[in-house]
């Protein structure tokens, strides 16, 4: 549709009315929402008529906003400051018979911009014959001044505004697509339910704007199913704070609705602003995943989104596989460690306080949550190497000869060298622990006599674990200590036995120690 203007024609007719350059001093409305054109030319009459023709223009619900540049030099400086200038109206000759191309050379090598489309307006087709500028230089479209019509004028911008918004399209989704397959790698690589739900909210980020907390742009809801319901594991925008809850309590009937087919045909649906996906892991798990947008769903975003819930799918198959990975052999290592202590006569509960002990202490001396699950886990073997200890030996009511400690001390090698051979990192750690969890800081312990930090950090940690439940439980050669004692002796240690720093965490969370122990009483 031609704007409604009023021009000077050169003839009546409609269909080639000619532009005739009239002054115009209207000032340009300033609009961040608006398409931003460039307009190159040393003449002010070219500037006037092209504003007073484009004045009503609307493309996509958004209006004009309009530079001016009268040489090349301004025009650099302009688009170097508005990167996002979408058209260039643009003449060849000004300063010089080539300062158009000078400029056209500027945005498309030095700038790298290759979406701004450039549309060659020229009074002198001899300086710019039209078959070599469109060969030789990096231009959207050639005219001839004479030539320009209203029509063909708005008709030019329009086109050019389409092709320039397909563009930058386009160089979204190739950006999303980088980013899409950037956070996948954090998706898989995912050790807890939490890392894997922030890389899923980043990987959707990328898709669309959820930052906007006041009006975000999408809600989105992730549930599993447990017996007679789904219930929410994660949520974001208008369903934060709903996990834990039934979806039937959070969402509309409508959007029930929906999600009730895509349950029953075991596949996503798409309505208007909703879509849901759903799916099974290779468990069996039912789950589903529930986007409401504040607009329709574009075809790009469409696709994008069934990229992304595509690969939420892959993830959840691939964390839970990994957990049922991690929690058989957590058991195994359990087990081991277990019947080791087993036949100490002491109960398995040694293992685990050792265990939720050196958890604690890892927690709070600033390791994170997987180096805390990893001592965890790997301080339940540190007395694995009892297996190769003679039962006289090793259940004596009575004080040990001096030939019988040195004989219980082998434990700590024999432990090694029964995991050394693993080529996982847990198993690694454990065998790293077996070794050295009877050194001494000062380097008095056992076997090699290792001192201050040359110990393993783990085996620091598991010495004072490992102590600790010593001294508080019953042995078939002692009886428990009191608390106090117990302290009076870890302050005796310091520097000595144990880790200062670690010493200082272990009486600062004393109390939480006392706790663990009684929820594992022998």
């Amino acid at each position: 549709m031609k704007p409604d203007v009023t021009i000077n024609k050169v003839n009546d007719s409609a269909e080639d009315e000619m532009i005739v350059l009239l002054e115009n001093d209207d000032e340009e409305k300033e609009c961040s929402d608006n398409w931003k054109i460039l307009v190159v030319d040393d003449e002010d009459s070219v500037h006037s008529i092209t504003k007073i023709i484009l004045e009503d223009f609307k493309f996509e619900n958004k209006g004009l906003r309009i530079f001016d540049a009268y040489s090349e030099d301004e025009a650099m400086e302009i688009i170097t400051k508005q990167p996002d200038i979408a058209v260039v109206l643009l003449d060849v000759v000004m300063k010089t018979d080539d300062s158009g191309f000078k400029f056209i050379k500027y945005v498309r090598e030095e700038l790298g911009n290759k979406i701004t489309r450039i549309i060659l307006r020229t009074g002198q087709p001899g300086q710019a014959p039209e078959r070599a500028v469109i060969i030789n230089y990096d231009i959207n479209d050639y005219k001839l001044k004479s030539e320009i019509t209203a029509d063909k004028l708005f008709v030019s911008v329009l086109t050019a505004l389409r092709s320039y918004n397909d563009m930058k399209v386009l160089e979204s989704s190739k950006k999303v697509l980088e980013k899409i397959i950037k956070s996948s790698y954090q998706l898989y690589k995912s050790q807890s339910f939490k890392s894997l739900v922030a890389s899923m909210m980043l990987q959707l980020d990328s898709i669309v704007d959820i930052k906007n907390k006041e009006n975000p742009e999408i809600s989105i809801i992730g549930a599993v199913r447990h017996e007679d319901s789904y219930y929410t594991e994660f949520a974001v925008g208008e369903y934060m704070g709903c996990i834990g809850r039934k979806i039937e309590e959070v969402l509309p009937s409508k959007s029930i609705e929906i999600i009730n087919r895509a349950i029953n045909k075991k596949d996503k649906v798409q309505e208007d602003k909703h879509f849901v996906s759903y799916f099974q892991n290779y468990l069996g798990s039912e789950n589903i995943i529930y986007i409401k947008n504040n607009k329709e769903f574009g075809d790009i975003e469409m696709e994008l989104t069934e990229i992304f819930c595509s690969n939420i799918c892959m993830a959840f198959d691939n964390f839970f596989l990994k957990q049922e990975i991690h929690t058989s052999q957590k058991e195994m290592i359990f087990t081991l460690g277990e019947i080791a202590e087993s036949r100490s006569n002491e109960t398995g509960f040694h293992v685990k306080r050792v265990a939720e002990y050196s958890r604690l202490m890892a927690l709070e001396s600033g390791l994170s949550e997987e180096e805390a699950e990893i001592i965890s886990i790997a301080s339940t073997m540190h007395d694995v190497g009892k297996l190769g200890i003679p039962d006289s030996i090793l259940n004596k009511p009575g004080k040990l000869t001096v030939e019988e400690f040195e004989c219980i001390k082998t434990h700590s090698t024999i432990g090694y060298n029964m995991l050394k051979s693993s080529k996982g990192k847990v198993i690694n750690i454990a065998a790293t622990i077996a070794l050295q969890h009877h050194e001494k800081y000062d380097g008095t312990g056992y076997p090699y006599g290792l001192k201050g930090t040359s110990i393993d950090y783990y085996a620091r940690i598991v010495a004072i674990a490992d102590v600790f439940d010593a001294l508080a439980s019953k042995r078939v050669y002692k009886d428990s200590w009191d608390t106090g004692r117990i302290i009076e002796l870890f302050k005796a240690e310091i520097g000595k036995h144990f880790d200062p720093k670690l010493t200082d965490i272990f009486l600062n969370n004393i109390d939480q120690m006392l706790n663990i122990k009684s929820s594992f009483p022998d």
